[in-house]
């Protein structure tokens, strides 16, 4: 008997998402260029990872920063390439590609303000939008997290923990090569483009996922998709500590929805079991809002 073995091969992707791909990193790395060299690096204040020694050895040599962006980065191309993939590995080379010009390009440039905070700030915001919109297609402009993950196997701290031990020993180096001030400043900057970051990877609409455990499931559910206009999915449970037999109540809102869920299941079962988690993405299903009547 003849038998056939099915083959993964990867796919390739459609024209118009490479395009899409390829012009939001192309934005993306453009913005981390204009917060490096018109707000960032003319006041001496650095990001983490390799962005920040990048500055660090840019102002000790007096060579161009790009240079140190595209070279120090290498390296964590063939690893990423090897661990990720091939598409991550060359939107990654793309996106640096793009900032290390990008960089060469604005350095003569002027800085937009001369006041430390103002460029913490604003700096902060557009170079976090920038690295923000390049993980969210696929690349990276920063090997920090390549090596967290590799240390991550061999260590028990977690990527995170990794991650934020290195930023921290760079932002440190600032204040013996800037002055203290200008390191007080640089952890501004990094706070506020992490947290950009993640607002752009995840987007303002932001979703939970709502879990309700009810005696009177049916009725909160009926109420959820009649007041609130959002599918609802019941899962079958079972209590841990009584073996009694349960029903889950699960939907997906956005954040501005989740006061009245609250209320309606207040007004319906006051004793239910009521749990809401954020999500970064949601894809497929019965997402999109029904018609409330």
């Amino acid at each position: 008997m003849e038998q056939t073995i099915a083959k993964s091969t990867h796919q390739k992707l459609p024209l118009g998402k490479l395009l899409k791909r390829i012009f939001f990193i192309l934005i993306g790395a453009s913005l981390v260029s204009v917060g490096l060299e018109i707000f960032l690096v003319p006041n001496q204040i650095i990001d983490g990872g390799i962005v920040g020694i990048s500055i660090i050895a840019s102002h000790l040599t007096g060579w161009t920063l790009g240079i140190f962006l595209f070279l120090l980065n290498l390296p964590f191309l063939v690893v990423g390439y090897r661990q990720i993939g091939k598409t991550f590995a060359l939107s990654t080379l793309f996106g640096v590609t793009i900032m290390s010009v990008g960089t060469a390009l604005l350095h003569p440039v002027p800085g937009l303000t001369d006041d430390p905070l103002l460029a913490a700030v604003f700096g902060g915001i557009i170079l976090g939008i920038g690295v923000g919109l390049v993980l969210r297609y696929g690349g990276s402009l920063d090997g920090t997290e390549i090596i967290a993950v590799l240390f991550n196997k061999k260590t028990p701290f977690s990527v995170g923990e990794i991650v934020m031990f290195f930023n921290l020993f760079i932002l440190g180096s600032a204040g013996f090569v800037f002055g203290w001030d200008r390191a007080m400043y640089s952890l501004i900057a990094y706070y506020i483009a992490f947290k950009m970051i993640d607002l752009t990877i995840e987007g303002f609409q932001e979703s939970k996922s709502v879990w309700i455990i009810s005696d009177n499931h049916k009725d909160v559910g009926d109420a959820i998709v009649a007041r609130l206009g959002r599918g609802v999915t019941y899962l079958k449970g079972e209590g841990g500590y009584t073996g009694d037999e349960k029903k889950v109540v699960f939907c997906i809102i956005t954040r501005l929805e989740e006061a009245k869920l609250k209320l309606i299941v207040e007004e319906v079962d006051p004793n239910a079991f009521l749990a809401v988690g954020n999500i970064h993405d949601v894809r497929g299903g019965q997402f999109k809002k029904k018609a409330i009547h």
